[in-house]
């Protein structure tokens, strides 16, 4: 067996067998280029079976259609990627240039930028064209990607205990502890493990390979991707006399609300006595870590790397930027800003734009004393000329006064 990759695609020589769903493809062992099958795989995937009409698309979006009514459509694209059966969008002015060079068949497009594109295009006019691009995402998902059909997969591992709804699918590998609850049309994937007493809500999904911990709880239509941990110890331990740690049991759950979305390897912990609490509609990254007895309020977005150290409270509305850190035992008030790599070392009392490592203050504060940093090493040279002069003139002024009342350094000084 052999792996190159050429310039147009991955090559495995040798036979193989790659699966797709039902479909299995041979290579008859003379080589073929993968990449391409794959593409071609995945095109079809994003494309629906049966092409819709743009009149079908503007009444789903509630947009007004200017063009053609039965154009159709089997795709979403990129301006860049879009081809003569896809429908693409723009949100901004400087995008007009990709617009004109796209071969997209429609453009979701805001008011303000109609008479930007070719006369002739089909347009769907939305004021808010990224929401409804959003909108018809979701649509073309729900398409593309159907359901499994519910039940239990073999293989799945379900105590008898448990109480799992007739709507739910089940993966294989899948465990359910003693006692946990699955609701009505929820979606556990591969591997995933429910521990005792966990609950996942009415149509929530649960990716492979993801950890809900004992007694921990997902609300209704929530997502968490695979690798997600929900519920393990916080960090929480006693210093001995002389060294050492005491592990603190940590004796609370995570409880996450309705709407909720949990990025890719994120871990919550538990609290120590009190719950973690994720409220209603927040948006997590993948690969944050939030401490035991955090408590998060609805709607808050936090980007991926985020780190929130334990106790903190942080407030309805929050944006948190990536790789940012905030200190335990804050809290930040509803519709603060936290922009990227910023360290929050105290409590937010005014919803504002916070930026800098440390300390942390507000966004337009921290560009002046940005401003400022950049010209130090200017400042610098010009203090110590400053200073030269001073020192200079200081030494004249000291001088020992001549019988004509002037000094001995006159001449210098003039």
């Amino acid at each position: 067996m052999h792996l190159a990759t050429p310039r147009h695609g991955v090559l495995w020589r040798g036979p193989f067998r790659l699966r797709e769903g039902r479909r299995t493809y041979h290579s008859g062992g003379s080589g073929r280029t993968l990449q391409h099958l794959g593409r071609a795989e995945h095109l079809m995937k994003r494309n629906l079976q049966t092409p819709v009409s743009l009149a079908e698309i503007a009444q789903v979006l509630g947009a007004e259609l200017r063009g053609d009514p039965s154009v159709t459509v089997r795709r979403l694209a990129s301006l860049r990627k879009a081809d003569t059966e896809s429908i693409s969008f723009l949100v901004r002015p400087q995008q007009r240039e990709a617009a004109h060079a796209s071969h997209a068949v429609a453009y979701i497009v805001s008011p303000r930028l109609v008479d930007d594109l070719p006369a002739d295009a089909n347009l769907l006019i939305d004021p808010d064209p990224y929401g409804a691009y959003a909108r018809l995402a979701q649509w073309f998902d729900a398409r593309v990607n159907p359901r499994p059909v519910a039940g239990i997969a073999e293989g799945a591992h379900v105590h008898p205990d448990a109480r799992v709804a007739a709507s739910a699918v089940i993966e294989p590998g899948a465990v359910i502890g003693a006692g946990a609850v699955v609701g009505e049309g929820a979606w556990i994937g591969a591997n995933t493990v429910l521990g005792a007493g966990a609950s996942v809500g009415a149509r929530t999904r649960l990716h492979a390979n993801i950890t809900l911990g004992d007694d921990c709880s997902v609300g209704e239509d929530s997502l968490i991707h695979s690798g997600a941990v929900i519920g393990a110890d916080g960090f929480g331990f006693a210093p001995k006399k002389g060294g050492g740690w005491t592990k603190i049991p940590q004796l609370g759950a995570v409880v996450i609300g309705n709407r909720v979305e949990i990025g890719a390897c994120t871990c919550i912990d538990r609290g120590a006595l009190d719950d973690t609490v994720i409220e209603d509609g927040c948006k997590i990254d993948n690969l944050v870590q939030i401490a035991h007895n955090v408590r998060i309020g609805a709607d808050t977005a936090i980007a991926a790397c985020a780190g929130i150290a334990g106790s903190a409270v942080i407030g309805k509305r929050v944006q948190i930027g990536g790789a940012s850190g905030i200190f335990g035992h804050i809290s930040i008030c509803d519709d603060a800003v936290v922009s990227t790599m910023t360290l929050i070392s105290k409590s937010i009392t005014k919803p504002a734009f916070y930026s800098g490592i440390f300390p942390s203050m507000e966004n337009a504060d921290w560009e002046r004393a940005a401003a400022v940093v950049r010209q130090l090493p200017d400042m610098r040279r010009r203090l110590r000329r400053l200073e030269q002069q001073v020192q200079t003139a200081h030494a004249g002024t000291d001088a020992p006064a001549t019988a004509e009342g002037g000094t001995r350094n006159d001449d210098a000084v003039q």
